[in-house]
């Protein structure tokens, strides 16, 4: 397993206790967050094996955060969703975007654990016969990656792997794992700062996998640096991961982390670096699906296949994997065509370049837009302030009850740790 089992995300805290204490007896490991925002962090954070989804919640709803993470390529782990209101028609529709299964509330005991075994099984499959770095394809991008691998993998040091979301960052980051030496992931963001010298002692003489840094506080930043200073007393190579495009726009990332991990750095091509090595991909995608989910692999046309090999995949490999599995869930006939490959697409598509000034989509109504303004506005202070509500208040000129409620109706989610206010702030 992954270093936590299962993520339950789900707004009724009775719902989440209960669940939660069914699947702890049975010896899983169990993380909780009560909605959206909170299982997308502890998704980074904990790295579960599988997830159970509500799909009402009040600040975005579970099909959303599914396409969420499909479009973004963060669908690497069976996700099996839960509602007592939900018609069959969203049920298909959670499963042709990804979703392994569904769960109608109230769940049935035996039926929880069956589908809990069954999608943990799955993950394990999924893990063990994903594709190796050798089935990445055998485009120059990938030679040039194996080149790079073969010489960073007999100098010693941490390595950071610098990719874009949605790249094989696991896997690639196996290539320096030997067999017989421990391969070890933080049970808990936590136990970074809390048990470092635990983590380097599990770790001693094999590798210390911390994943992306970029979604680590500065806090948990500063733990990996200590970690980062012990490592060769304990013989362990770190190996960290992250995209540049995020790492740089990130207020909280600590650049003398950066400098610690930029004497070994790896580079991944993106996917649409290597359109020749598409077709090769979908039909290994193809295989591990029919090994691992026993779905019958299908035919793709040639026209559908000359879509695939020219979209850009902005989620990279993560997201052609959700995508053919999509495609072949929802196959009417034994071939996938042209038309069954731009449905799917099109719920990844994006504004067009030319409806999009200084930022902004003009073609928006005028009070999303006006909305989408003052969000920005607003999450630009709470990150110059450092999430301290009363000098925000201060540089926007408003009284800290009217920043709250103006924060909560925009949906902006800010802590108030290091923060003076006394007042509830909801």
């Amino acid at each position: 397993m992954r270093s936590s089992d299962i993520l339950i995300v789900d707004d009724e805290i009775g719902i989440r206790d209960l669940l939660s204490e069914i699947l702890q007896d049975e010896g899983y490991t169990v993380t909780l967050a009560e909605n959206a925002e909170e299982a997308r962090q502890l998704r980074h954070q904990t790295r579960p094996a599988m997830v159970l989804l509500d799909i009402w919640m009040p600040d975005c709803d579970g099909i959303t955060l599914l396409k969420e993470w499909a479009k973004n390529g963060q669908l690497n782990m069976p996700v099996v969703m839960m509602s007592g209101h939900a018609s069959i028609d969203t049920a298909v529709e959670a499963t042709k975007i990804g979703a392994l299964d569904f769960l109608e509330k109230p769940i049935a005991l035996q039926k929880l654990l069956s589908t809990v075994d069954r999608a943990l099984k799955y993950s394990e499959m999924q893990a063990a016969s994903g594709l190796s770095l050798d089935k990445l394809g055998n485009s120059p991008a990938i030679q040039a990656l194996n080149r790079t691998l073969e010489a960073a993998v007999k100098q010693n040091g941490s390595v950071l792997l610098n990719g874009e979301r949605g790249s094989p960052f696991e896997l690639v980051a196996r290539y320096f794992h030997k067999n017989g030496t421990p391969w070890v992931e933080p049970g808990k963001t936590e136990h970074i700062v809390d048990t470092p010298l635990e983590l380097l002692q599990k770790a001693g003489g094999g590798i210390l996998y911390l994943g992306d840094i970029a979604q680590y506080s500065k806090n948990i930043q500063q733990g990996i640096g200590f970690l980062l200073s012990k490592a060769d007393r304990y013989n362990v190579r770190i190996i960290c991961a992250g995209s540049p495009a995020e790492t740089a726009d990130s207020t909280n990332q600590d650049t003398r982390l950066i400098e610690s991990l930029s004497a070994l750095t790896v580079n991944i091509p993106p996917l649409r670096s290597q359109p020749d090595d598409i077709i090769f991909l979908v039909n290994q995608i193809l295989t591990e699906l029919a090994e691992t989910q026993k779905i019958a692999p299908v035919k793709f046309s040639t026209a559908a296949l000359n879509i695939l090999r020219q979209y850009d995949w902005p989620g990279n490999l993560e997201q052609l994997r959700n995508v053919v599995k999509s495609l072949t869930l929802t196959a009417d006939e034994e071939e996938v065509n042209e038309a069954a490959v731009h449905a799917v697409l099109g719920q990844f598509s994006q504004t067009p370049v030319s409806e999009v000034v200084g930022g902004f989509n003009f073609n928006m109504p005028l009070r999303e837009l006006r909305e989408e303004l003052e969000r920005r506005y607003f999450e630009y202070h709470i990150a110059q302030e450092g999430q301290n509500m009363s000098r925000v208040a201060q540089k926007v000129g408003l009284e800290r009850t009217h920043l709250y409620r103006k924060l909560k109706q925009l949906g902006i989610h800010f802590s108030r740790r290091g923060n003076n206010d006394k007042g509830s702030g909801e």
